[in-house]
């Protein structure tokens, strides 16, 4: 996956390239892109060693990714689906519950701290559970707050103080 900096980065490095090829001296490159002169340094040796390709952007090295693109796409229209229909209780994703589907699905293991990334990286956000009761009665809580609730402030009374003398 590309992001928008690599872009700008590679653009930047063979921009360097081609003002350095027409003679430009390298701090006057380093001010013209708003660089350091030494990154215009290393971009040079870069280029003088492996050509325009070695300006070129690099994928981050690391182990190969678990899942294809398709499969992600097949674990977010899971995740649309809803939990319940996945065979969990109630309608909240969260990283452990999307790590357990993964894994019955696709026999693939992640960590859930690592898919939270992942999952972030492919525009989907942390639910939180609402922290209600369903069974809530919102006229009971409303009497009480306004009928229950003073008689019992106005029943407590400050201790006397007493003199320390």
């Amino acid at each position: 996956m590309s992001t928008p900096g690599t872009i700008r980065d590679e653009a930047r490095r063979l921009r360097a390239w081609e003002l350095k090829r027409t003679g430009w001296a390298q701090q006057d490159i380093a001010e013209a892109l708003g660089v350091t002169e030494g990154a215009v340094s290393q971009w040079m040796k870069r280029g003088r060693e492996g050509g325009v390709e070695a300006l070129q952007h690099r994928s981050p090295p690391g182990a190969e990714p678990k899942l294809t693109a398709e499969q992600w796409q097949q674990v977010l229209g899971w995740l649309v689906e809803g939990a319940v229909a996945h065979g969990f209780r109630g309608e909240v994703w969260n990283c452990p519950r999307i790590a357990v589907l993964i894994e019955r699905k696709l026999g693939v293991s992640y960590h859930p701290a690592h898919l939270c990334r992942v999952l972030r990286q492919l525009g989907w956000s942390l639910q939180k559970p609402v922290r209600r009761a369903a069974q809530r009665d919102e006229a009971a809580i409303e009497a009480w707050r306004t009928a229950r609730w003073p008689a019992l402030k106005r029943g407590r009374r400050p201790a006397a103080r007493r003199s320390s003398s």
